[in-house]
Parts: C-alpha cells; structure tokens; sequence
C-alpha cells in the first residue's frame, strides 16, 4: 500500500485527487526533465495556496519504503550529506538561491532547561534513561497538553497567564528532575505558552541557524512539487536530534488539527500560531520593514503547513538516497568524502550505470535463510521467490511457533525454533525484519518488501528477526 499524506486542512479535509510523489529518482533529475519538457518555470505563478494543499502519495516499489527511524545513526549521516549535495543541485535546477548561515557558537547555559541545547538536554536525560531521544521536559510538556488540552478551544492560541507561566517555568528548572514538579497544577493555556517559550528559547533554533534561512526561501519555490521535496530534502539534513524533537511536536500539533471542530484550531491557525516560535530567534536580524515582515510570516507559517500536512511523507527517506548510500558503501578502494567535489562526479556515474543488471539470475538462491537475534536453535529457511515479502518471512516464524504452543503436553517439535518455556512470550512478540550488512549498516525492513530484490539489492547483507524496538 502506497503512503498517503492525509490530515484536515486549514478549511477542512482537501479535496481533490491524489497525486503521485515519486521517491525514486533524483529530485533535480526530475525539475530538469519537467523544465526540458516545458513544465512550470522559477518565477511562475504559484500553485499553492493556504486554503488547499494538494494530496500526494508515494508509490511502494518492491523494495518497500524507508522511514527515518528504519536506518542507523551511521547510515543516516550518509543520506543527511547526499540530501545536502542533492538539495544543493534542485535549487541550481530551479534557479533559487540556497541561503545558509554560520552556526554561532552557544554560551554554556545557567539554567538547566529553558534555554539549553538540545544536546546538551539529551546528555543529561540519557544519564538517567540512556536511550532518550528527545529531551525528557519536551517530552513532558506534549503529554500535558495531549491529556488535557486537546479539546481546549483555543489551544496554543489563547495565552496564560504571565505571571503563572514564570513561577512554572522555575519551578520546572527547580523540581523536574527531582519529581516533585506536578503537572496537575498546570492550566491548559499555561502549559502551551510553556511550550512556545521552551521552543523559543532555545539557544539554536530547532530548525537549526544554519539551515533557517534555507527553510525561509522553500515558499519562493512556485511548485508545490518541487516545493516539498526542498523541504523533503531539508528535513533529512537536519542533525538527528533536531529531527527527532520536531517530529515530536509536528505529531503533537496535528492531533491539535485532528480536534478542530472542538477546540477550534484550523491547521492554518496552528501554522501561524507556531511558526514564529520556530523561524524567531536572538540572531535574526532585529529591524525588518513591516511589508517584509508580514511576507516573512506568511512564508513561516506556510512552511509549519507543509510540516504538519505532509509529516509522513517528509520523514520517508527517499529510496534513490538509500540506493546511493548502498553504491557508496559498496565502493571499494578510497572513498569520496562525503563533502568533496570527488562525490559529486561518483553520483554523476552511479546515476549514469545504475540501470545495469547486477549478477544474473544463476546466482540468485533458491532459499533464504533468516536470523533471529534471540536464543534459537536453528536458522529459518523460507522459499527465495518473486513473491516472498518479508510478511511471508514472519508470518511463518511465528507459525514455527505455534506448535509448541498447541502441542501435547510433554511433547516437543523438533522444528520448533524455541524451547517450549518461552514459546508463549515469543509468539506475542512485535517482530520485524531486519538486513545487515553488506552494503548498509542495519535497515529495518517493510513488511511489503520483496525478499529477492532485498536480495539482489544487497546480495551480502544478512537478514536477522528482531523485537521492534518501539
């Protein structure tokens, strides 16, 4: 099944038909085929507008698709230098100025929330849980306001109280990493303005300095196609920490969305309401004419649209970046650096020969044989044909399972993979499927991909069944 943005829109759900959002080819390969075959041009009229925004999906291929949290850390610093090297080649294509800044060195932080580095939030959080991806009071303020504040007319709009919303924010700095602080005591409004204040507050803007101003110039862009793959693209290179946060509170405010007929906050609201908290920050310019600072705002809050509106699609990571880390890491002998002009030309010929047939159809398999992470006695092996997905590979694990637990008291499978004590636990197990190595690190399978393209995609990886981490 194809992804599919779907959310209310800022007058209501969007009409109109879905259109087609292709991951597979290189976004700037794609503006420069439409601009040869006389499609829009930069400077065009805009086809976007704050009161439709058009629906796209993205066609599955047999791969299946990728989604941020699927790949390592250590692949995803690969797609994050590709994206940038290929966002940098669509705004040529397109004929729009990629602007960014120099990222400002932070001043070590007096308090120890408000106004701390993501960073430095996390290295604190993890001490307590090590595997914290996004900061523990971040993570707070969202529960608060998701268990009581939902259905609050006005939510996110409507201010609290000044003078309460001080005496919270340090009675947080004093008692949240002790436990004392209760959110009982919190007001729906109070903890929305606590919210905007912590996002504001930031020493660094969660969009990051450097890459703010290229987040400002995506509504410039005339097509709405080309528009969101900037934004696509921009998305994947922020710094993983700064990624995870914002996926937070785009989750967070489309349930805002999702409750408009009762707390009366359109998506167009809500983009409004939140995009200075995200585009404001201590190193912007202080004195801006009013026309332009009008246009500024109007360009933010188009911007938290797109983010909300298309979130599903924007952490998807496009399946040609995943194709590229794959002939990257497969390259032998020296390595480009990611951020040389010697990558730039490597891209050039993998594009070149990617449609070359890769090992012949004698050296594929006849048998897949499949890992599990856990104690087992045996490996799974399952049919290597054009029509296995990874469902298939854990849907008859789980089946291997299952005789034991049906069995005869005191009888036991010889092809059962577990021993009988721990059958009932690993059969209600969330298991996904896993390929490692080869030619990428660790990638967390779709359930709809294809095991013998996996194959041939990476013919010296291992696939491994493991626990769903979430």
């Amino acid at each position: 099944m194809d992804l599919i943005s779907n959310v209310a829109g800022p007058e209501g759900p969007q009409a109109g038909r879905e259109e087609a959002f292709h991951m597979d080819s290189a976004y700037s390969e794609q503006a420069a085929l439409r601009l040869q075959r006389g499609g829009q041009r930069p400077g065009g009229p805009g086809a976007w507008s704050k009161g439709s925004l058009p629906k796209f999906r993205i066609p599955k291929g047999r791969l299946g698709l990728t989604k941020v949290g699927d790949l390592s850390s250590q692949d995803m610093k690969k797609i994050s230098a590709l994206a940038l090297i290929e966002l940098t080649a669509l705004c040529d294509v397109l004929g729009v100025d990629l602007k960014r800044s120099k990222a400002g060195k932070l001043k070590a932080a007096e308090t120890r929330l408000f106004g701390v580095p993501i960073e430095a939030l996390l290295e604190a959080d993890r001490k307590a849980l090590p595997s914290t991806q996004v900061p523990l009071v971040l993570q707070a303020l969202l529960s608060c306001l998701e268990k009581r504040g939902l259905d609050t007319e006005g939510i996110l709009r409507v201010p609290g109280s000044q003078a309460r919303v001080k005496g919270l924010e340090q009675k947080l700095e004093r008692d949240f990493y002790t436990g004392l602080f209760s959110w009982d005591e919190v007001r729906h409004n109070d903890a929305s303005d606590l919210l905007k204040r912590f996002i504001r507050e930031l020493p660094a803007p969660l969009l990051t300095a450097e890459y703010l101003p290229a987040f400002t110039v995506v509504p410039n862009i005339p097509d709405p196609r080309q528009r969101l793959q900037a934004l696509h693209l921009l998305i994947l290179i922020l710094p993983e920490a700064n990624r995870n946060a914002l996926k937070v509170l785009l989750e967070f405010l489309r349930k805002v969305v999702a409750r408009e007929q009762s707390n009366k906050m359109t998506l167009w609201n809500v983009s409004t309401v939140m995009a200075p908290n995200l585009f404001l920050h201590r190193g912007q310019p202080p004195k801006l004419s009013k026309g332009r600072e009008k246009q500024l705002a109007e360009g933010a809050a188009e911007v938290v649209q797109m983010m909300v509106f298309y979130q599903d699609l924007l952490w998807t990571v496009s399946s040609f970046l995943v194709a590229q880390v794959r002939k990257l890491n497969d390259s032998s002998g020296r390595r480009p650096q990611l951020c040389d002009w010697s990558l730039r030309t490597w891209l050039r010929r993998m594009h070149a020969d990617r449609d070359k047939a890769g090992g012949g159809p004698e050296a594929t398999p006849k048998v897949a044989k499949i890992q599990v992470a856990w104690l087992i006695k045996d490996t799974l092996e399952v049919p290597l044909t054009p029509s296995t997905t990874v469902t298939h590979v854990l849907r008859q694990f789980t089946g291997r399972l299952s005789p034991g637990l049906q069995g005869q008291e005191g009888s036991e499978d010889k092809d059962n993979l577990l021993p009988r004590s721990q059958m009932r636990t690993s059969a209600d197990m969330d298991l996904v499927l896993y390929e490692v190595g080869g030619n990428i690190s660790e990638h967390r399978l779709d359930p709809d991909a294809y095991l013998l393209d996996l194959y041939r995609a990476n013919p010296h990886g291992e696939w491994v069944i493991k626990k769903s981490p979430t």
